[in-house]
């Protein structure tokens, strides 16, 4: 008899191995509840694994998202705007996005900031200064950087060259 080729998980299977897969890396609830779903588990069993994970601390929204702010600024030098969004498509609320703001400090954030759009307004090998401003804006606001920070860098790194 040929039958189905997925696994069958109790919730006591899938209570330990998501509770590996949140210990290897901070997830969110969405990131979990889909990884459950894929896993075939019935919506009362999923609810059932995500109590177990945040009673035991293996899923913690805020420490989430204070991780990703952190890691996605310095690893990627991503800019407030787009941790913002990306914490928000993950549906992260408004206290935890504003704690993980405040993982970012705001020296290093103008710092990284200013290095990033010097470097990349050095290696615009374009000679129309209009078009090689709107590709530094258009670059820094993919980043996520707010668009007065970028306005003003640009009027400056365009005098100085």
């Amino acid at each position: 008899m040929q039958g189905s080729t997925h696994k069958i998980y109790t919730v006591e299977e899938a209570k330990r191995k998501l509770e590996h897969y949140c210990a290897y890396q901070e997830r969110c609830h969405e990131e979990v509840v889909k990884k459950l779903r894929g896993m075939n588990m019935i919506p009362q069993a999923v609810d059932a694994v995500v109590d177990h994970l945040l009673e035991h601390n293996f899923l913690n929204e805020e420490r989430f998202a204070r991780s990703f702010a952190r890691g996605r600024f310095r690893i990627k030098q991503w800019g407030k705007v787009r941790i913002v969004r990306e914490l928000k498509a993950r549906d992260i609320s408004r206290y935890n996005i504003d704690a993980a703001l405040k993982e970012i400090d705001s020296t290093d954030y103008l710092t990284t900031f200013y290095t990033l759009a010097e470097k990349q307004w050095n290696a615009i090998r374009e000679t129309n200064i209009i078009k090689k401003k709107k590709k530094l804006f258009d670059f820094l606001m993919r980043k996520g950087y707010e668009s007065n920070l970028i306005y003003e860098a640009i009027q400056n790194l365009a005098n100085n060259d």
